[in-house]
């Protein structure tokens, strides 16, 4: 409710009570299997149904059928750990920050942080004051703006729950200005004026010159994600940390060789690489007609037509599927769409009383095609830098090109 949240942007356990909150309030409980991970999912062409594999908490498989079958696990779900030398070696600890290893002490170690993505923008503050030493292993110096996030005192958080109308206008407001932002990314000149605050941010927190050269970024803002702190450049700046810029050579039992053979003392390793975002591992789980494995049909770049469902998989749909991630604005907006669209169809296909629905890949190759138009000479394929959004083939599959109104009105 609008009279719980405490910041512009809300902190995690504020989240994680909203969320609980809503599944309590509707009830969703009854619906929700924890801990089940589905395996393996095929198209019963005979009977037009999706026969599901899915494993329960103690291993056991479960067969489960279904007319529709929705993912809405997303990209960024499935941690992606590079394959370094002598990792299997370590003999300290060793884990990626979406699995946080919360039973494991972090006062006095010595730690090492692989990437500087927007995971590392978020726990490295955090932890640097605590930590013996933290070495940071950068491969590619991300554009970190100054994060504005003011509370909301208590008497606006009043108002805003009794005044409807002021809270829409409120989200309006903090809409508009976030959607302006794909303009910059629709063309990378003008991305230059928000890079001066990116400069301004470094100069502020950092008064080490080559530390600040090694810090500012040699390409366009929103090539890559663009992210937002106060105090990611003041931790770098402190005394127990060192940024290293070279490559990592191998791992070793007690640290880490970077590419100019010094070795950087380490108990713990925090890999901070990100997701499988354009080779989601539940590309292997899924087979449609013909039992077409969808990696098979993606062959290393993710297509869906509106990034909702994809040629020869009927009545399967993604919530968040390729190229409808966004760098500018929220991804509930683009779910939200989704799922209008989604009941609107499925509506379709009871009143009609068809046996499938199903993209044509004629319909499948136009939407990919406009997407691919949209993002021509955009910051993402001429910004000067290759980010996660862009799939082995060299293609964005990742994000919306466009805005979110745009995505709105193409699902109608």
């Amino acid at each position: 409710s609008s009279d719980r949240w405490t910041r512009a942007y809300a902190p995690q356990a504020e989240s994680w009570e909203y969320i609980r909150g809503v599944v309590a309030r509707h009830e969703l409980e009854r619906f929700i299997r924890f801990e089940h991970e589905l395996t393996h999912a095929a198209f019963d062409e005979g009977r037009g149904r999706w026969e599901l594999e899915v494993r329960g908490p103690a291993g056991e498989v479960q067969r489960l059928s279904a007319e529709v079958l929705i993912s809405g696990c997303g990209f960024l779900a499935d941690p992606a750990i590079p394959a370094l030398p002598g990792l299997e070696d370590f003999s300290g600890i060793v884990f990626h920050s979406a699995r946080w290893k919360h039973d494991h002490a972090l006062e006095g170690r010595k730690v090492a942080v692989i990437g500087t993505g927007a995971s590392a923008i978020q726990f490295v503050p955090e932890i640097q004051p605590r930590v013996g030493s933290l070495t940071l292993f950068q491969r590619t110096p991300p554009w970190v703006l100054p994060h504005t996030n003011p509370d909301i005192p208590v008497a606006w958080r009043e108002h805003l729950a009794r005044r409807p109308r002021l809270q829409a206008l409120a989200r309006a407001t903090v809409f508009s200005a976030q959607e302006a932002l794909h303009v910059a990314f629709q063309h990378p000149r003008l991305a230059r004026v928000v890079e001066q605050q990116g400069r301004a941010n470094i100069r502020r927190h950092v008064a080490d010159r080559e530390l600040r050269a090694r810090l500012t970024p040699d390409f366009r803002l929103g090539c890559k994600r663009v992210l937002r702190s106060n105090s990611w450049y003041k931790a770098l700046a402190q005394d127990n940390v060192a940024v290293v810029s070279s490559p990592i050579r191998e791992v070793l039992t007690d640290g880490v060789l970077d590419g100019h053979g010094t070795r950087h003392e380490a108990d713990t390793i925090i890999f901070a690489t990100g997701f499988h975002v354009t080779d989601p591992p539940i590309a292997d789980r899924i087979r449609g007609r013909g039992g077409r494995l969808l990696a098979d049909a993606w062959a290393g770049s993710p297509r869906a037509h509106l990034g909702m469902s994809v040629a020869g998989f009927p009545n399967f749909f993604f919530l968040l599927g390729p190229n409808t991630g966004l760098g500018h604005n929220s991804v509930l907006l683009m779910i939200e769409a989704q799922l209008a669209y989604l009941r609107r169809l499925l509506g379709h296909r009871a009143d009609t009383g068809a046996a499938v629905v199903e993209a044509t890949e004629q319909a499948q190759a136009a939407s990919v095609a406009a997407v691919d138009r949209g993002t021509e000479g955009s910051v993402w394929t001429a910004g000067g830098c290759t980010s996660w959004y862009l799939d082995r083939t060299g293609r964005n599959s990742a994000l919306w090109p466009g805005s979110v109104r745009a995505y709105e009105r193409r699902l109608g």
